[in-house]
């Protein structure tokens, strides 16, 4: 197959793609190049924290070669998510539950993954006995170094992908292949002299232009992080509880962004608030959350989050609810409320405290409230 055939062929895919729903469409060459040793300093300093699965699929991920033997092209998709407006004045309703606009919606996993495979069908029809393999942000891949190869955009100080002209508000995901197909021209950097996510960063998290901490981040400390929230951050939290936008809502490429029409990205979410939320059950978790992001950290996940938030929203009401909290089965529950009374009562809830968790044998609720009892000694 000649050049003209296979660019012809590419342009049929990329019409198919727009289809489908992408809104992007490039092909970037299996290499990472310098993208891969970086990833592997980033490792050796720790930032990956503890998503084991980054460090599990190193190789992997700096060679995509051993993700699909004989891979020869790699075809990037982006899907536009942007449903709402957004800017920092959700900080200020503090007994409102702040959610990432990307899980507003149903997971992007069940969106996303039959466009692809749809997408992979025509792959092989057009270049028949191709192999292919698929990803949504679910494989040992640097999608992000690949995409900007791809032209979709470049990699903005804060580690996200952005794109003249439309911002950063969307997912990737990829489809290797063994064929040989022209390449996208990559895309250059725009960022510039500006460094208004690094500034904005409750945490501080981005320590230099394009290097994340994942363990200062507040989208790693509420998904991620399946433990305790090391107290130095929870006032930083605020009341986010899934997520964090705050370094794509200053970005100034987002002021182009411009809303999807996609219904299947349409902000379906309502309004949440931390009182609410504290007192659900776990059936209550399942059926109201069934089919989001959010199911992915589970019932003791979201309440440790939403402790943390009602602890820094200043609300009295909120201390009933959290001392029904104390007699949870969940520990890692447990110990966020006896912080979040700590910060609501102060001195008056250690008499409550010492009488609700008399018989507390787990050592992390045990810890929280000997941290208590010391600041009001």
């Amino acid at each position: 197959m000649n050049l003209l055939e296979k660019n012809e062929k590419l342009a049929g895919l990329k019409s198919f793609a727009e289809s489908l729903g992408f809104d992007g469409f490039g092909v970037a060459r299996p290499e990472l190049g310098p993208a891969g040793e970086r990833f592997g300093k980033w490792l050796d300093e720790g930032y990956d924290g503890e998503m084991a699965y980054m460090r599990r699929g190193e190789e992997k991920r700096k060679n995509p070669h051993l993700v699909l033997e004989g891979v020869k092209s790699i075809l990037c998709f982006r899907t536009n998510y942007f449903a709402m407006e957004k800017d920092m004045s959700y900080v200020e309703h503090r007994e409102i539950a702040d959610i990432s606009i990307y899980a507003l919606n149903k997971d992007y996993h069940d969106i996303i993954t039959p466009r692809l495979r749809k997408m992979e069908k025509r792959i092989q029809e057009k270049f028949e006995g191709c192999k292919t393999r698929i990803y949504v942000d679910t494989g040992p891949l640097l999608e992000k170094p690949l995409a900007q190869q791809a032209g979709l955009g470049w990699i903005g100080k804060h580690t996200n992908l952005l794109t003249e002209g439309m911002g950063s508000w969307y997912f990737l995901s990829e489809i290797l292949t063994d064929v040989v197909l022209p390449q996208s021209q990559p895309a250059d950097d725009h960022c510039g002299t500006c460094r208004s996510c690094i500034d904005i960063c409750p945490t501080k998290a981005i320590i230099a232009p394009y290097v994340l901490d994942s363990n200062r981040c507040i989208s790693y400390l509420t998904i991620e992080l399946k433990g305790v929230i090391p107290i130095e951050y929870r006032k930083a939290i605020g009341n986010r509880i899934y997520g964090c936008d705050d370094c794509q809502i200053v970005c100034p490429w987002n002021s182009y962004a411009v809303k999807t029409d996609d219904p299947d990205f349409q902000e379906k979410q309502d309004t949440l608030k931390l009182i609410d939320l504290i007192q659900i059950t776990g059936e209550m978790f399942r059926q109201r959350f069934k089919g989001s992001p959010i199911k992915r950290i589970k019932r003791r996940g979201l309440l440790r989050n939403v402790a943390v938030a009602l602890g820094n929203s200043g609300n009295p009401q909120a201390i009933p609810p959290l001392i029904k909290v104390l007699d949870d089965d969940e520990p890692l529950i447990r110990a966020h409320a006896v912080w979040a009374l700590g910060e609501l009562s102060g001195l008056e809830v250690l008499p409550v405290l010492r009488k609700k968790l008399n018989n507390e044998k787990e050592d992390i609720v045990l810890e929280e409230l000997e941290r208590v009892e010391a600041r009001f000694a």
